[in-house]
């Protein structure tokens, strides 16, 4: 059985648009990073790193699931870079 490498078109930066995502609805929501961090059960210091630092530190699924819930949005508008 023959197996070939078939191409694919990945996004290097989606870090980023999840970090600026994760901005953008926090402030639609009217919500502070401290308020965030609360919710999600997380330090102050890591929401802030992780709108601040750009895409350079990421964040689990489990984080992101807990974000998507209190920013009332569902995750996959965290992916789209189109908004």
């Amino acid at each position: 059985m023959t197996t070939f490498k078939r191409n694919f078109s990945f996004n290097d930066n989606f870090m980023l648009t999840i970090s600026n995502n994760i901005r953008k609805y926090r402030l639609k929501a009217g919500i502070t990073q401290e308020q965030l961090a609360v919710d999600i059960g997380r330090s102050y210091d890591f929401v802030r790193r992780l709108e601040f630092k750009k895409g350079e530190i990421g964040c689990s699924l489990e984080t992101l699931y807990k974000i998507s819930v209190v920013l009332n949005q569902p995750m996959y508008k965290f992916l789209k870079d189109d908004e």
